[in-house]
């Protein structure tokens, strides 16, 4: 079940569990229309994948340190990261 995505569509679900469902503050089920669940996108997927992508922040660091070329290359290689994995 993911619980990120109910509680992102289903604004008055405090607590899920995989086995007792979802529910409001006040101990109610909520009904989980799990077609909807299951279709959902998580808008900011692409900030982890980024992050797994991006050099080291110390080189990043460095390349801007040492200015010319070795900015470019570090913009290009953090656009290009930022170009696989756009926003939404």
């Amino acid at each position: 079940m993911n619980h990120n995505a109910i509680y992102a569509l289903y604004s008055n679900v405090v607590t899920v569990d995989d086995t007792a469902g979802a529910r409001d503050a006040q101990g109610n089920q909520v009904g989980i229309d799990m077609d909807v669940v299951n279709a959902w996108v998580d808008p900011n997927a692409y900030k982890a994948k980024r992050i797994a992508e991006y050099p080291p922040i110390g080189d990043q660091l460095d390349a801007l340190w040492k200015g010319g070329d070795a900015a470019a290359e570090m913009l290009a290689t953090v656009q290009a990261v930022k170009a696989k994995y756009p926003k939404g």
